[in-house]
């Protein structure tokens, strides 16, 4: 089923006496009931007005769309949204309620923030068919309780989102990245956490094992980046050996989506942990490769098919979601974290408030 409008979402909504499964783009291949809601037919930008940096737009409209008519006013999305396909084998094209509901966020969450911080409002039907509007098109008029931010990351499972209005910000004049040469994570998570604990403005902080480099990104007026590129060398010299990539190409994309990954065989995890724990969960995890993003926060891992990552781990302080698996794998484990039980019971009465019929992607979170 695909709505082309949200009164007609919002009367499909009504009459169901089924689960259903909420798709966007098809882009991240979740698996659930048989029958499916695609919110790509609704479809449009509604809404751009680049002296305010916001921009409304319906819940199917293309990510691409969205970046091309930013692009055009030299505006973006900061929160550098991932692109899936590759990662997953899957096609479709990527929508901006998927990236929402699943709070989608690049290497620049360490500076920017997360979409969900982007996110100033939205529409949506919940489990009775009710249309529900929260929080406002534009920064100066964001009202109400703040039930934005809670559906940003709760992957379609308390209404099915219809429209959504973010905040967007001017592309920087220029970028520039730094490759410090370390011989381990430890090194590496340790110069990361110096460069982000300094005044330069550091808009993206990663580690790749297979370079033996932390790398580095600031981005702003050429004048400024100039100045703190330097002060950064100056400040990582005692780490390793410091240079910037003279033309760095597709090196952020490729973080962003894991790229890396792409052509390897196995199972994908993302791991999120406090950055200086990182090295103890790495040598845990026994992956067989790994990448790091958020200044050591963020551990992608690729394992054998089948692993229980979160048997290797045994208690730690943060989350093993499975990003890549095989159906089996994701029934046996679940996609995402068990909660402690007093967050369960409070998503679960969450739940029930806003799908009392547990009708949307029933046993994605739980």
């Amino acid at each position: 089923m695909k709505p082309k409008t949200e009164a007609e979402l919002a009367e499909m909504v009504a009459g169901f006496d089924e689960p259903v499964r909420i798709t966007g783009g098809g882009t991240r291949g979740v698996a659930g009931p048989d029958m499916a809601i695609q919110t790509s037919g609704l479809t449009g930008i509604t809404l751009y007005e680049p002296g305010a940096l916001t921009l409304v737009a319906k819940a199917g409209t293309a990510v691409g769309e969205i970046e091309a008519a930013l692009d055009a006013e030299g505006q973006q999305l900061a929160f550098e949204p991932m692109d899936h396909r590759g990662l997953l084998g899957t096609s479709g094209t990527p929508t901006i309620g998927g990236v929402v509901a699943a709070n989608i966020s690049g290497p620049r969450r360490v500076q920017a923030g997360a979409c969900r911080d982007f996110l100033l409002g939205v529409r949506y039907v919940d489990g009775m068919g009710q249309v529900v509007k929260n929080g406002g098109r534009v920064m100066k008029n964001v009202t109400g309780y703040d039930l934005v931010k809670l559906m940003a990351g709760s992957w379609g499972t308390l209404g099915v989102l219809t429209e959504v209005s973010l905040k967007v910000l001017p592309k920087p004049e220029v970028a520039a990245t730094l490759s410090v040469q370390v011989s381990d994570v430890t090194t590496a998570v340790a110069a990361l956490s110096a460069a982000l604990k300094s005044p330069f403005e550091v808009s993206g902080a990663a580690y790749d094992p297979d370079m033996g480099s932390a790398l580095l990104r600031l981005e702003g007026f050429a004048g400024s980046v100039t100045y703190r590129s330097d002060q950064l060398k100056s400040l990582l010299s005692g780490f390793g050996e410091v240079a910037e990539l003279e033309q760095p190409g597709t090196l952020w994309a490729d973080l962003r989506d894991a790229a890396g990954f792409h052509e390897q065989s196995g199972d994908v995890w993302r791991i999120s942990v406090k950055p200086s724990d990182a090295p103890d969960i790495v040598a845990r995890i026994r992956a067989e490769r790994t990448l790091f993003d958020w200044g050591g926060g963020l551990i992608w891992a690729l394992v054998p098919v089948g692993t229980d990552l979160r048997a290797r781990l045994g208690a730690f302080d943060g989350h093993a979601n499975i990003v890549r698996a095989g159906s089996e794998t994701l029934a046996e484990l679940g996609r995402f974290q068990p909660s402690a039980p007093g967050i369960a019971a409070l998503t679960k009465g969450i739940r029930q408030r806003f799908d009392p019929h547990g009708l949307f992607n029933p046993g994605l979170m739980e």
